[in-house]
């Protein structure tokens, strides 16, 4: 069957997968999305309504409907948003979300499989290293087609914050929140640059500005914890951050984005699902970036390796 590069399902049409279906809406690269739910009727809800948006003059054309499974078979990308999510009244260690969505990972890959091992597979559902390393690891699937957004999200408030410190456009900061999705996760500071002048020296360049780097990574890791707590879910942030996935695959931009798979020799890491900068083509993930880390970064990224390997360990 031939694949339909620019086909999407989106598995799980709750808050987040709602939000990534109104985000995509907008793409100009996008022909068909099917909205998939163990609820039919809310799946098909959403499609319906998403739909409506597509008869607005300067909305594409974009077919929108509910589907099933069987629709993965000439899909392009398959976006897992599927299973439950941290709600205010639960803590925010996404490792309490893992023993019940690693069932639900089993049950959606094991349909999956049954009609494609061509689609690109998004993991967005939490904690997203740990259902990763599962799918990667426990089904006969090329594993650089599966991936998690992993600290992608994080990275972008990374630089949002530090933008807002110095007044300048995000875009221009460079730097990386990398590891586990969750509260190992830590800044590279050592590579950090606002147009390449290095972290360290920027005081020199913006006098004035004084941050604490402690409090900014606290920030980063609690602010979506700050969001559940105040709207009781988080979904514009992550959907944007898919959409962009997306956009780098159809364009095949190559584009070097911080996204959770599979670590081998890396770090002196091995077998465990963690966040790198990777480069992102209209295959999956051609590579893995060692990019130089001090010895304190090089030592956080151990610790969130062996944080994430003691609690994978713990499910079965």
């Amino acid at each position: 069957m031939k694949i339909l590069r620019n086909k999407i399902v989106i598995i799980g049409s709750g808050h987040v997968g709602a939000t990534i279906l109104y985000t995509l809406l907008s793409s100009g690269s996008i022909a068909e999305i099917v909205m998939l739910d163990i609820n039919k009727n809310k799946a098909h809800g959403e499609a319906l309504d998403g739909s409506h948006a597509t008869a607005f003059a300067y909305s594409p054309n974009i077919q929108v409907r509910s589907g099933d499974y069987s629709d993965c078979a000439d899909a392009g990308i398959i976006v897992m948003t599927a299973g439950p999510s941290a709600t205010p009244d639960k803590p925010i260690d996404r490792t309490e979300l893992a023993k019940t969505n690693i069932q639900v990972t089993k049950s959606v890959m094991e349909q999956i499989i049954q009609y494609t091992k061509e689609a690109l597979i998004i993991f967005v559902s939490n904690p997203v290293d740990i259902l990763t390393y599962y799918a990667q690891n426990n089904f006969d699937y090329p594993k650089e087609k599966i991936f998690g957004s992993g600290t992608f999200l994080d990275t972008a408030r990374f630089r949002r914050i530090l933008s807002q410190y110095y007044l300048v456009d995000s875009k221009n900061v460079h730097g990386y929140i990398l590891g586990e999705h969750g509260q190992t996760a830590f800044a590279t500071w050592s590579n950090t640059n606002i147009a390449g002048i290095p972290f360290a020296q920027l005081a020199g360049a913006f006098p004035g500005v004084d941050l604490n780097p402690e409090e900014i990574v606290k920030t980063v890791k609690e602010v979506g914890w700050e969001v559940i707590q105040n709207k009781g879910f988080t979904n514009f942030g992550i959907a944007k951050s898919v959409e962009r996935i997306i956009h780098s695959i159809l364009s095949n931009e190559l584009s070097i984005l911080p996204l959770s798979s599979t670590i081998n020799q890396m770090y002196g890491i091995d077998d465990v699902s963690l966040s790198v900068p990777c480069i992102l083509s209209k295959d999956g993930i051609s590579k893995q970036l060692r990019i130089p880390l001090n010895a304190v970064e090089e030592e956080q990224m151990i610790t969130s390796a062996n944080f994430l390997k003691k609690v994978y360990k713990s499910l079965f």
